[in-house]
């Protein structure tokens, strides 16, 4: 009786690792396909989103300095204007 119990007990969890491993198999053989027929996400799609991150900061950083600039550009330009301005008055 114990012998027949444990072939059964190891029948089960033969039985359960049977279908862990064709299920394992079968998402195998799927990504692979969807891979293969270039279907699927890209492997690196990590790695694009994040350097798409880093260049949109990269963007806004530059915008900033690009604004920042412009900004004391318009105002050496203004004061140029105005000592312009005086040196013509004096003149």
């Amino acid at each position: 009786m114990a012998d027949l119990a444990n072939a059964n007990a190891r029948a089960s969890r033969l039985s359960t690792r049977v279908q862990q491993l064709e299920a394992r198999l079968s998402r195998q053989l799927s990504e692979r396909a969807w891979q293969e027929s270039g279907l699927g996400v890209p492997a690196d799609i990590a790695d694009l989103q994040a350097t798409i991150t880093r260049l949109e900061q990269q963007a806004v950083e530059l915008r900033r300095s690009l604004e920042d600039r412009e900004a004391e550009l318009e105002a050496a330009r203004a004061a140029n204007r105005d000592l312009t301005r005086a040196l013509n008055q004096r003149g």
